[in-house]
């Protein structure tokens, strides 16, 4: 019985010291679209991208002005299948791309962000979304990781 109430203490203070620290709990917030715009690595991702894009659609005129060339019925209904064949190839090579470059991206940020948490004593970094008042805007330090990588 002595050993039950001693525990139920122990719980008692160990809970109001876990509270008392939630209460001291830093938190900072990253802008995550301004981190984007001023990162170069994420600028040269978006530009390879959009070049890949303009690529396809070059491909679409060429094949347009193709079928245009094409007489039978046949041969375009051929044509038709391979152009949308190829197009349907090209399209998932460009998604798989966008994907394999956000990933990089968002990995790069978040190992910036981890350092900048460890560096200012941070409990956590959120996005600034989700932050409605209070924390610490660490979205400048975040860059500066980031350009010094």
């Amino acid at each position: 019985m002595k050993n039950l109430k001693m525990m139920a203490i122990l719980a008692a203070v160990g809970l109001t010291l876990s509270v008392g620290n939630v209460a001291k709990a830093e938190v900072g917030y990253i802008d995550y679209a301004k981190v984007l715009e001023n990162y170069p690595a994420a600028q040269q991702a978006v530009k390879e991208l959009d070049q890949k894009g303009l690529e396809l659609q070059q491909f679409m005129l060429e094949k347009e002005k193709q079928y245009k060339g094409l007489s039978t019925p046949l041969q375009k209904q051929n044509f038709e299948s391979q152009t949308a064949n190829e197009l349907r190839s090209r399209q998932e090579s460009l998604a798989r791309m966008q994907q394999e470059r956000e990933d990089q991206i968002l990995q790069k940020v978040q190992a910036a962000a981890r350092s900048v948490m460890v560096a200012q004593k941070l409990d956590a970094i959120l996005a600034d979304q989700i932050v409605f008042v209070g924390g610490v805007d660490v979205t400048d330090q975040v860059l500066q990781q980031l350009r010094g990588q």
